[in-house]
């Protein structure tokens, strides 16, 4: 994962990340990595509340801005505020792509694309990865 001079709230060391999250977690929140399409548990819920970064619980997205993009990851027409999330520019994969991060503590969530047709107000995508988030239903919200 691209490294930032930002500083963030929250603050840890790769080491500290890895004894708090699972293998998995740490590969996609850590080192930028992707979980398979259609495996995530948040893929297709529809329960309404907001969606939180796993890493450190700073709330990112609302139920209300999800939508079925059929791509094979919760998407969102846009974040919960705009400074809840950050961009960092992503070349790899011989593609030029829009990271997203969290802005409390700067793990990967997924990529943001615009200009894919979807019927939404913001006509952006966010692809973001269900094992990067957790889920706080509006009941308990």
């Amino acid at each position: 994962m691209e490294k930032t001079d930002r500083t963030y709230a929250v603050s840890k060391s790769e080491d500290e990340w890895r004894a708090e999250l699972s293998p998995a977690e740490y590969q996609v929140l850590r080192q930028a990595g992707t979980e398979r399409p259609y495996v995530g548990e948040y893929t297709d819920t529809k329960t309404e509340g907001v969606y939180a970064c796993r890493a450190c619980g700073a709330e990112l997205f609302t139920s209300g801005t999800k939508f079925d993009s059929h791509c094979g990851w919760p998407s969102f027409y846009s974040p919960l505020a705009g400074d809840s999330v950050e961009y960092i520019e992503d070349v790899s994969m011989g593609m030029k792509r829009v990271e997203v991060r969290c802005a409390s503590c700067g793990s990967h969530l997924g990529h943001v694309f615009e200009g894919e047709g979807y019927d939404t107000p913001t006509d952006q995508r966010y692809c973001i990865n269900s094992i990067s988030m957790t889920l706080r239903p509006a009941t308990e919200a």
